[in-house]
């Protein structure tokens, strides 16, 4: 059973981007104020919504206590998060996308993970969620495993150490991997902050159960943007291009870890 006392995260700001899902917004907000627990400061950064998306935000932040940092056009994932994160004065942030929400007793996995960033002045980030296991895992602690990456491994589910996921961060982030790339689709702003992660060697850590801490939701009235951002041949199917997809992750990834310089 959840505790009725409140439990305040003085020293996090919960980071949430937003683009045209107001009521998934509006979804996770709420299961936040439902919880037993506060932030420094809540922070929504709108990337140039539709005209009632804004008005829609605007008219929930009397009821939720945020901060909106809106834009005059759609700038792209990069600049939503950049913009977002120049906005957080705590030392921590939260950082969820709109179209997730915490899960029953999701307080204590961050605030495990919180005194893991404390405690390990050498970590970076502490990630909650994901698609995948972390292929090279070593068991830390609170359920935590600290990711390690080994560059000689063919395994290309190696790669996201750093992922846009639900993650605990130091908001001096930017001093260290440098800003979001802008200009850039969200896979291609995501692959080059990965990439700087890594050649700046990042270091992380992963809830091993990553899906019980938060869950993302997608509804036909507000679907996923992702899937309309990918090149049509790397949705295909078929052995041959399963054959090159592969290959072409690997050159792509190995060329940009070893040859390309990543930290706008």
């Amino acid at each position: 059973m959840m505790s009725t006392d409140k439990l305040h995260f003085g020293k996090i700001t919960l980071l949430v981007t937003h683009y045209n899902r107001s009521k998934s917004l509006e979804r996770l907000l709420s299961t936040f104020a439902a919880t037993n627990c506060t932030f420094f400061e809540i922070v929504v950064s709108d990337d140039g919504s539709k005209p009632e998306h804004v008005a829609y935000i605007k008219s929930l932040q009397d009821k939720y206590d945020f901060k909106l940092v809106t834009a005059p056009k759609n700038s792209g994932l990069g600049n939503n998060i950049n913009k977002g994160q120049d906005a957080v004065k705590s030392e921590y942030t939260l950082y969820v996308q709109e179209d997730f929400i915490p899960l029953p007793g999701f307080e204590k996995p961050i605030a495990d993970g919180l005194r893991i960033l404390e405690e390990d002045k050498a970590a970076d980030t502490v990630r909650f969620y994901s698609y995948l296991n972390y292929t090279n895992l070593k068991p830390f602690r609170d359920g935590f495993s600290e990711m390690v990456f080994d560059p000689w491994s063919k395994n290309l589910d190696k790669w996201p150490l750093y992922s846009d996921h639900p993650h605990l961060r130091r908001s001096n982030f930017f001093d260290k991997f440098g800003r979001y790339a802008e200009g850039k689709n969200p896979e291609k702003t995501e692959f080059d902050m990965m990439i700087s992660y890594l050649q700046h060697k990042g270091k992380g850590y992963l809830y091993n159960d990553y899906k019980s801490v938060f869950d993302q939701i997608n509804t036909s009235s507000e679907p996923s943007t992702m899937n309309n951002e990918r090149k049509s041949w790397r949705k295909g199917e078929g052995y041959w291009l399963d054959v090159a997809r592969v290959i072409y992750r690997q050159v792509l990834f190995n060329y940009s870890l070893f040859f390309k310089k990543y930290k706008y």
